[in-house]
């Protein structure tokens, strides 16, 4: 009983490390996907010091959950890292790429241009990747001639539709969080570009919600049982809410409500995604407690998790609180 309840603590602990690296880093990406539709400099400058002061310790929750899992769940690591070694890699050097145009960007003169590229590129594929591993998540994986391989396809048309929903919704994050940051002409068209994101979305999670139980049986029998559906259709009718929510804060220009809505419809997105697989690691494959670690080791972990995410949420706010307010000047610019 005590180590079912602490593996099931691990679970919901990775799933909070995973939501807050979407949330925080979904945002500073989706400024990176939203630099073609603003060639003027000035615009660009403005966007990436709303994210420069914070960027990289938004990664830091990416790099926290996956430690979490090696340590937590060994066996679904070591399945999992093959057999995602593509994407995950691309991802990576894509995240590197990004990193590094941050710095370059700062000093570039003639070479500008072609760091923007970069710094374009490297968001799309970073959040492409994330939409193929999610995709591939819900649909699940099979065993190769019985194992120990996992077996799955990646370049699905399911997979794609939540490689380009995601790119939509971390549009969405940005566009908002620009809006919360800034003021004038660039905030304006912000709210252009918010409004054709939310439509983007809202079609995206529609498909994609429509689709997903035709993938898995099972998830099926877990949303359209007659035991469940009237309590889970509490959630598509909140997220309903929270778009149209959205849309009239867009037409009052209630900036700081258009980021926090943001963040509630993904929230919403994120738990039908928990709904569907759980308590699958690996869906159809390795339940939570057959890939947890020992007692012993789940509970080393803890106590350092204990001492490490206090930390960790306090540096978070803190940074955020001392970065706060509206952009007024352009950080590290001439």
């Amino acid at each position: 009983m005590q180590a079912d309840i602490l593996t099931t603590a691990w679970f919901f602990l990775i799933g909070f490390c995973i939501i807050m690296y979407v949330l925080l880093d979904g945002f500073d990406l989706g400024v990176g996907i939203l630099f073609p539709f603003f060639p003027e400099r000035y615009d660009r400058n403005v966007m990436i010091s709303t994210i420069l002061p914070v960027w990289d310790g938004n990664q830091t929750w990416l790099v926290l959950g996956g430690a979490s899992l090696y340590g937590a769940f060994p066996k679904a690591f070591s399945l999992l890292l093959p057999a995602l070694y593509l994407p995950i890699f691309v991802m990576i050097l894509a995240l590197l790429l990004r990193g590094i145009t941050f710095e370059f960007r700062l000093k570039a003169k003639k070479a500008l241009a072609f760091w923007d590229k970069i710094f374009f590129l490297s968001s799309v594929v970073v959040t492409f990747s994330q939409g193929l591993v999610l995709g591939t998540f819900v649909k699940g994986y099979t065993y190769i001639n019985g194992g120990p391989e996992l077996s799955y396809q990646l370049l699905t048309p399911f997979n794609i539709t939540c490689g380009i929903a995601l790119l939509f919704g971390y549009t969405l994050l940005g566009s908002t969080w620009i809006i919360m940051k800034t003021t004038g002409e660039l905030q304006n068209k912000m709210y252009r570009v918010a409004a054709i994101s939310l439509v983007g979305v809202s079609i995206g999670m529609f498909i994609v919600s429509l689709w997903t139980p035709f993938i898995d049986q099972r998830i099926a029998s877990i949303w359209f049982s007659q035991e469940n559906f009237y309590k889970l259709a509490l959630l598509p009718i909140i997220t309903m809410c929270l778009i149209l929510y959205f849309a009239y804060a867009i037409y009052k220009r209630h900036e700081y409500d258009l980021f926090i809505l943001t963040n509630a419809i993904f929230f919403c997105g994120y738990t039908g995604f928990g709904i569907s697989t759980w308590p699958y690691l690996i869906p159809r494959i390795l339940p939570v407690w057959d890939a947890a670690a020992p007692v012993t080791s789940q509970l080393f972990m803890f106590v350092g998790a204990v001492i490490l995410l206090p930390v960790l949420l306090g540096y978070t706010a803190y940074s955020y609180y001392i970065f706060r307010g509206k952009i007024t000047d352009i950080i590290g610019y001439d």
